[in-house]
């Protein structure tokens, strides 16, 4: 876009987010000043800001709220971003729980960043479908196209002082929580959809659904439903067959799960999870 771009504050290293990417290496590429910081509210990160006195800030992927003190410096606010429909899924983990429910849409939008999460005025929006056949990986793909689409409209807007802003409904919509370690794992219980849309939440970059077999945890990254009235009399976790090396399939809570990729596990027919 040819945006004079005065700085970058960004992280070294990944923590608890598994679809991280180090943006320092973008910026020496691209010969950008930035630094890395752990908290973007302490001194080290306003001190930088403030000497750059920027006109915009653009937040994007950033799971810290920016202090009122950090808003207030840019003269054109902090534009966010959050690929959800606000004001309805604010929170964490949005593209996770967009699958995991099994939504059929979702959203692109940035918004001006104000004291809380996800509540300000939003200046661009754009929905997305979500078929059955999209994962993680192509979900975040179809979002971030969108989105730079988005970026480019945004910042003409604002060149031309034509940006919309039209209100958040504060009252309205609802707020996703953060995620835990029992959100992945595999309930054969469960009905066939419910594990198919569990496993291509968590699939890459994201950190894999899970089952327990002999006390260990085995990963799941992509699963085949089968829907068939066969197997109604079979209880919920039994190996039905193994199709190929590891190809097992399981009864689910009602129709049948086939493992296509999973770390590597050796189960017998007959077993039950």
């Amino acid at each position: 876009m040819k945006a004079d771009i005065v700085g970058v504050v960004t992280k070294a290293e990944a923590g608890i987010n598994a679809d991280f990417v180090d943006i320092g290496q973008i910026c020496e590429k691209n010969q950008l000043d930035y630094i890395y910081v752990k908290n973007i509210n302490e001194l080290e990160s306003k001190t930088y800001i403030q000497q750059k006195k920027p006109d915009l800030i653009l937040c994007l992927g950033w799971s810290q709220l920016l202090d009122e003190e950090i808003l207030k410096i840019p003269a054109e606010g902090c534009i966010g971003f959050h690929p959800a429909k606000l004001p309805y899924n604010r929170g964490r983990h949005p593209l996770i729980w967009a699958l995991a429910l099994g939504l059929e849409s979702t959203a692109s939008t940035f918004f001006y960043m104000d004291a809380h999460a996800d509540t300000g005025e939003i200046v661009s929006q754009r929905e997305l479908p979500i078929s059955y056949e999209d994962d993680a990986t192509s979900l975040y793909h179809k979002v971030m196209n969108v989105a730079v689409d988005q970026l480019e409209e945004i910042m003409n807007d604002l060149e031309k002082n034509m940006l919309q802003k039209i209100p958040q409904e504060i009252g309205g919509g609802n707020v996703w929580r953060k995620r835990g370690k029992r959100d992945g794992e595999i309930d054969w219980r469960m009905s066939s959809r419910a594990i198919y849309n569990l496993v291509r939440a968590l699939t890459k970059p994201y950190v894999g659904a899970h089952f327990v077999y002999q006390d260990q945890e085995i990963k799941v990254w992509k699963v085949r439903e089968i829907i068939t009235k066969e197997y109604d009399y079979i209880e919920p976790g039994k190996v039905l067959s193994v199709t190929g090396q590891m190809g097992y399939r399981i009864k689910a809570g009602d129709n049948v799960i086939e493992l296509v990729q999973c770390e590597p596990v050796h189960m017998e027919i007959g077993e039950y999870l």
